[in-house]
């Protein structure tokens, strides 16, 4: 029998062009199937996740209407900076109580209510704070024309008879670093040797509660100890505004006295101007005249108010009267 050849499936056909070899190694066809494998699973994957995620419109409705379980506070939210304590109430304490027999000072109100001086302050209290209150004013500044009027005494007295008004708040500030007075007057040298920075203080390297002292609920005190004869740059300095600023502001003093250098022999005085509402002058019987005192409206007409003319010693050394 003769054998015939059967027609190959990969032979074409009569009148068809011949077809490439389409056979891929077996290699190539593994990775593919592979490739649409992991494609399938991140298919399904992607639609887990799309079905397990909730709708975004959806979700916020569900939230909004249930009950929240967080308490919320009825206070308002404290924002910071927090609110700085009293200064009242952390100040350090002190006790004017430096009357003895052998110091040469003259009286203090507070010690002998019922002599003329202590009269004669309340007067001159009385007033200063009628004329104060009528007009909206709060910084006093006291100084006489020359040196030795009498000033810083005259500045403790009229503080300690301004602190005995109830429901009222004073602030006394020895100004004059070139001699300090204020502590002399009051008894408290000891305490301004830890609290007479006068100088840090007005730079604004001090604390308002590290530097002042307060004599009572209603009297607060700034001491100075160390001389300094370039004060009054100190004065002409804005960190000296901003500091004195903020002593009104913090203590919310209804009277804040500054006691300064005299009038006529350093310019002090004029540079502290801007920061005072009117001065109150302390003039000697005995030494200052009506030239000094002319010198003086002079000085401070068109910068400043002069609420008052205090006479010291009018009769003698030992003896205050007041005329305002």
């Amino acid at each position: 029998m003769q054998a015939t050849d059967r027609p190959s499936k990969n032979k074409p056909k009569a009148g068809e062009p011949a077809q490439p070899a389409t056979a891929a190694p077996r290699h190539a066809e593994a990775g593919a199937r592979r490739d649409a494998d992991t494609l399938d699973a991140l298919q399904d994957r992607s639609r887990g996740f799309a079905e397990a995620r909730p709708d975004p419109l959806e979700w916020t409705v569900k939230q909004t209407s249930e009950p929240q379980d967080i308490v919320q506070s009825s206070e308002p939210e404290q924002k910071l900076p927090a609110h700085l304590p009293d200064p009242w109430h952390v100040m350090r304490r002190v006790e004017v109580t430096g009357l003895s027999e052998h110091r040469s000072r003259l009286p203090l109100v507070d010690f002998f209510r019922q002599s003329p001086t202590a009269r004669a302050f309340d007067l001159l209290r009385t007033r200063l704070l009628h004329t104060l209150r009528a007009q909206g004013w709060t910084r006093v500044a006291i100084c006489g024309p020359t040196p030795g009027c009498g000033a810083s005494f005259t500045a403790a007295n009229l503080a300690l008879s301004l602190a005995r008004v109830p429901e009222s708040r004073t602030v006394l500030m020895d100004l004059n670093m070139r001699t300090p007075g204020v502590a002399a007057a009051l008894g408290l040298e000891r305490a301004a040797l830890y609290n007479g920075d006068m100088l840090g203080f007005l730079r604004g390297e001090l604390r308002l509660d590290e530097h002042f002292v307060a004599a009572s609920n209603r009297l607060a005190l700034g001491l100075s100890t160390s001389v300094f004869h370039n004060s009054a740059e100190v004065l002409h300095d804005s960190r000296c505004a901003a500091t004195i600023d903020e002593v009104i502001r913090r203590t919310r003093a209804n009277v804040a006295l500054f006691d300064l250098p005299s009038v006529l022999h350093s310019d002090d005085v004029a540079a502290f101007l801007p920061q005072v509402d009117g001065v109150l002058l302390v003039s000697d019987g005995s030494e200052t005249t009506a030239r000094h005192l002319k010198a003086c409206e002079k000085m401070l007409a068109g910068h400043t108010q002069l609420l008052g003319v205090v006479l010291n010693r009018a009769r003698n050394d030992e003896e205050f009267t007041s005329a305002s």
